[in-house]
């Protein structure tokens, strides 16, 4: 097929190499332009652009598809199909109705849950054990098309929003090949969502990366893990010199010692560190200090050590 490839993070990326391997003819590369990154606020492309390029691949950034130079760019490009993967962009529908067999999106998650930004923290976030991949046609309306193909995935209590991702891009990248296969012989027949258990995937804010330690142990741990790696749920804990230091906590397991301690309160620390929540504790697995490397709860503990009794804010 002649095809537009339309993404810009790394979730992308297995798609975008897995069309180029499976011999479709990509017309052009669209990706959000290059953004401010780093300490030195350089531009920086984005994942897709640099494969694109590695390829010879025509790339196109535009700020959005207001103008009718950038629609008729794109409806100049006679295409069988779009395929869009975490764009970011909202197309309008001379785009969307553009290509002979419309466009379609590989989502990372069972629509019509968790619709939107972020589905696959949310999943993890919201205690949920099974997610997916799904390929849609798209509409105008926000993840609301018809879905075309469907692949599910179980998540571990081991998972973070980092491992899950990573799996949800290599299934829905696997799936494009046989999808475009059978599209093409009008081999997928497309199935409306349900108009029920609709969940919207908002994106991750500042200000909701805060853990509270007064929160179930359990919800808290889905917290932990769904903000991993980021933009990584954080407290604040308190120095030898009596100064706050903001620290991340990337993994974490729920455990069952109960306590009648405060929440946030230090249970143990010293090859472990467990503190007290609302109900339960946590175990910290895994740690970042503000400006230091991710480190394992006992490497944490040598270089930072903490005491029963104290409490995390």
């Amino acid at each position: 097929m002649r095809l537009a490839f339309m993404g810009t993070p790394d979730f992308a990326v297995p798609g975008l190499s897995e069309l180029i391997a499976a011999g479709h003819e990509i017309a052009a590369v669209y990706t959000q332009p290059p953004r401010p990154a780093g300490r030195g606020h350089k531009l920086r492309k984005s994942p897709i652009h640099e494969l694109a390029e590695s390829f010879g691949l025509e790339v196109r950034t535009p700020e959005n598809f207001k103008s009718a130079e950038d629609k008729q760019a794109f409806q100049a490009l006679d295409l069988d199909l779009a395929v869009v993967i975490a764009y970011g962009l909202i197309l309008p529908k001379a785009i969307l109705e553009s290509p002979r067999l419309g466009c379609i999106n590989l989502h990372g998650s069972l629509l019509p849950r968790w619709r939107g930004a972020a589905p696959v923290q949310r999943a993890i976030m919201a205690g949920d054990t099974t997610t997916g991949v799904q390929l849609m046609q798209m509409e105008r309306g926000l993840d609301t098309g018809p879905i075309l193909l469907s692949e599910t995935v179980e998540i571990l209590e081991t998972d973070t929003s980092g491992s899950l991702h990573d799996k949800l891009s290599h299934i829905g990248a696997n799936m494009l090949p046989r999808a475009l296969a059978a599209l093409s012989r009008d081999g997928l027949v497309p199935t409306t969502q349900a108009t029920d258990g609709v969940t919207y995937a908002e994106k991750i804010t500042p200000e909701e990366a805060r853990i509270d330690w007064r929160q179930p142990a359990a919800m808290l741990d889905c917290h932990i893990r769904g903000l991993s790696p980021f933009p990584g749920a954080w407290f604040d804990l308190t120095d030898s010199d009596g100064k706050s230091v903001r620290c991340k906590a990337l993994m974490s397991q729920a455990h069952d010692r109960m306590s009648a301690q405060k929440p946030g309160t230090i249970i143990e620390a010293d090859t472990r560190l467990i503190v007290a929540c609302g109900e339960g504790a946590v175990s910290l697995k895994k740690l970042q200090r503000s400006g230091k490397s991710v480190q394992a709860v006992d490497e944490f503990l040598r270089g930072f050590p903490l005491s029963p009794g104290q409490m995390l804010a």
